[in-house]
């Protein structure tokens, strides 16, 4: 026993040190996410940038990632490709499109082609993330998830952060985030994989329907729906909304200082959801998965409900419920894979989670699109209200998960 107890801890020696490490990694690649879409304010600005293109700045990220994460399950690269390999010709793949985006004139079309490559290398940076983690897990798969996903949140929103030591100045913005990604190519092969290795299930595409026709996962699977509803599009258009109420509160026809505040905001609105998801893979464990899903989609909702009726108001009141926001919108997002995770049988576990990462991203092409529209037809005061729909049908989802009996497989029993 004494010599088994030994070998558990020779294993996990060096895990904290490698797992940091791939925080660290994911949130320098993960900054290209939105690193266009922290400059639409700017260049819609400068450039006169159409609604349409701006949406496509951050859906075709979403679009890239849905077709890159699909190709790389049908083909297995993710077991084919040794991980460390795959994230760091991802990484430098991922860096190279997005710097090409300053050789082009901001209105060129070859700039979203450029974002939906950048997209697609995503599969090859999240996932591959999770699956190096999962190496390193042993009774803490909330608080590791919970981590990973902290450091995507940190991630998207350091371009806001560039944008802000950059002066504002987009051609920075784009070029910091591609250098930062390199680097995290490169830096992944210091990190060391745990002892607790495994190959993934393959990809059935018999198996499709299984996410429908089984209703806990179902349920899981339309709780995920609803948080991905609201959560990109928040992300996308938060700075947006920001920049055009600071401008109407502070009144001035300068725009630069509501640009800079707008850029620290929106920075700390989505750099504050790694925090929520780190604590919500934490308490999820002890508390119950679908009892954190569902207060932190009661809270978004709300919020998303709320928050327009503050535009152009009291600077001090927004920005507290948009922190609030942030911090919930992305509380819930690991418990919704870890469900999947839990309910599933082996033999579906990669089929599962493909099709609900690819819906659910997906759904976001549908809501990042809805918003310019909705500003127009409903003003900024109601533009994110609709929103809501996501999270509300989200929590009576995960309610009825919870009185499903196949519900004590969740965290050990917490529901």
């Amino acid at each position: 026993m004494a010599k088994a107890c030994g070998l558990v801890v020779s294993d996990l020696e060096g895990k904290w040190p490698n797992v940091f490490l791939l925080a660290l990694c994911e949130v320098l690649a993960l900054s290209l996410w939105f690193s266009a879409t922290a400059i639409i304010p700017e260049l819609k600005s400068a450039w006169d940038l159409p609604d349409w293109q701006a949406s496509l700045f951050s859906s075709a990220v979403a679009m890239g990632f849905v077709v890159g994460t699909m190709t790389s399950a049908v083909l297995g690269l993710a077991d084919r490709i040794p991980a460390k390999k795959f994230f760091m010709y991802a990484a430098l793949v991922a860096a190279a499109a997005n710097a090409l985006i300053l050789l082009l004139p901001p209105t060129s079309l070859m700039i979203i082609v450029l974002r939906f490559v950048t997209g697609a290398c995503m599969a090859g940076l999240y996932p591959v993330g999770m699956k190096i983690v999962a190496t390193w897990a042993r009774g803490d798969t909330g608080l590791l998830v919970g981590l990973l996903v902290g450091a995507l949140t940190l991630g998207s929103a350091s371009p806001h952060l560039f944008k802000v030591t950059g002066g504002v100045d987009w051609q920075f913005t784009i070029a910091l985030a591609s250098v930062l990604a390199a680097a995290a190519g490169l830096l992944i092969n210091l990190v060391r994989l745990g002892p607790l290795q495994k190959k993934s299930p393959p990809f059935h595409p018999t198996y499709l329907l299984h996410a429908w026709t089984d209703r806990p996962l179902r349920l899981a699977n339309l709780g995920y729906f609803g948080h991905m509803w609201e959560l990109y599009a928040m992300w996308a258009w938060i700075g947006v909304f920001l920049y055009a109420s600071f401008n109407q509160s502070l009144d001035t026809t300068n725009g630069d200082e509501a640009a800079w505040l707008a850029g620290v905001v929106t920075f700390a609105v989505v750099g504050l959801g790694a925090l929520g998801a780190l604590l919500g893979g934490v308490f999820a464990d002890r508390m119950g998965r679908t009892t954190v899903t569902m207060a932190a989609m009661i809270i978004s909702g709300i919020c998303s409900l709320v928050i327009g009726f503050l535009y152009g108001g009291n600077i001090t009141l927004l920005v507290i419920v948009a922190l609030i926001w942030g911090v919930s919108v992305i509380a819930d997002s690991a418990q919704f894979s870890s469900c999947i995770i839990e309910l599933s049988e082996p033999e579906f576990l990669g089929t599962m989670l493909t099709i609900q990462t690819c819906i659910g991203f997906l759904l976001t092409l549908l809501t990042i699109h809805m918003i310019p529209p909705l500003v127009d037809l409903l003003t900024w005061q109601y533009a994110f209200a609709p929103l809501a729909i996501g999270p509300f049908l989200g929590v009576w989802a995960m309610a009825r998960l919870r009185q499903h009996p196949q519900s004590v497989r969740l965290a050990g029993g917490n529901r």
